[in-house]
């Protein structure tokens, strides 16, 4: 399909049930179901449905980074997607909750900075950090699970990904960041353990402009697609050391130094 062909209504709606269908029954999809996105408005108008199909509660979103050249192709340098409330897990210092995954899907785990924008938010989209930090109400550590159905979600480009919520499956909310409201997040050091194994090392001095950068896109980017936030919502702000696959089996944790740790063990989701 070209890049100036829009995919029907209904493909686009088969493409969302075939998605909402898998996730249900816990099953793998070894192709895409059917016309993939070639751009953002079919991905979203993807997502949009299957979201409605779906009919859970939306607690949060996932921001990811659409990278070059993609993100020049595609007009946009981020991507989101929903996190249903009964896949968000919170935690105390300590605990390792059981996160499931699609096992002959795709599954990874991030560790990522959670911001909360609270409740009464008004529709303006903040100009720079300082207004940003002044719509949330918590920060906290956390760990974002990503999962599909499908194999190749992340490898076949953004539209896919956002098309299958955005690859998402489940959220780790850990401790409150201590001193969140004037904390400079590129000052803290994350590190990714599997196993006991550090995997990665870094700060957000990498991910563009950073956690409130990701607020900002999110607002605008729901606001665009005619959803309402005002009730408050999680954002999970992108990974901070990258996109590390697991399996069935692994202990993941995440420290932030300073600020403590949190960890999960990636389980395989059973069928339904």
């Amino acid at each position: 399909m070209s890049s100036n062909e829009q995919a029907s209504p209904d493909k686009a709606h088969a493409v969302a049930g075939a998605f909402v269908a898998a996730r249900r029954d816990r099953r793998a999809l070894a192709t895409y179901p059917g016309e993939a996105p070639c751009d953002l408005v079919e991905a979203y108008t993807i997502q949009d449905l299957a979201i409605a199909l779906d009919g859970r509660q939306v607690a949060g979103w996932k921001v990811g980074k659409i990278n070059e050249p993609e993100d020049a192709r595609l007009g946009a340098n981020r991507l989101s997607g929903p996190i249903f409330a009964d896949s968000v897990v919170t935690v105390a210092a300590g605990e390792a909750p059981e996160m499931p995954v699609f096992a002959k899907g795709f599954a990874a785990a991030e560790a990522e900075f959670l911001l909360h924008v609270a409740p009464g938010w008004d529709g303006v989209i903040p100009a720079d950090d300082a207004a940003t930090r002044k719509v949330l109400d918590a920060v906290h550590i956390g760990i974002e699970v990503a999962s599909s159905p499908y194999p190749g979600i992340n490898a076949d480009g953004p539209p896919v990904t956002i098309s299958d919520f955005g690859n998402n499956a489940g959220m780790v909310v850990g401790p409150v960041l201590e001193g969140w409201e004037s904390a400079q997040f590129e000052t803290i050091t994350v590190r990714f353990e599997i196993d006991d194994l550090e995997i990665a090392s870094a700060t957000t001095a990498t991910m563009l402009d950073g956690p409130l950068g990701a607020v900002r896109f999110l607002l605008a980017n729901l606001s665009a697609r005619g959803i309402d936030c005002s009730g408050g919502t999680w954002v999970s702000t992108g990974a901070v050391t990258g996109v590390h696959p697991v399996m069935s089996g692994q202990n993941v944790l995440a420290h932030f130094d300073g600020h403590g740790s949190v960890g999960c063990k990636i389980v395989a989701a059973e069928p339904a």
